[in-house]
């Protein structure tokens, strides 16, 4: 099983802590959910797999 964008990519984004990868997701995730709900009820992808695809395309950026 593939799974994309690849967690090592994703954690390089953040200079290589998993730890803070996790909190920034799911942050993000958090923000998408209260932000675009009916939006998400319609997509394929839930708001965490949106939120890699945004860190791992770098638009994104870690401030803690």
């Amino acid at each position: 099983m593939m799974i994309e964008p690849p967690i090592d990519e994703l954690a390089k984004r953040m200079k290589g802590n998993k730890y803070k990868l996790c909190v920034v997701m799911a942050k993000r995730a958090k923000e998408l959910e209260k932000r675009i709900p009916a939006e998400l009820e319609k997509s394929e992808k839930k708001a965490i797999s949106i939120a890699a695809d945004e860190i791992y395309e770098g638009k994104i950026v870690s401030d803690i």
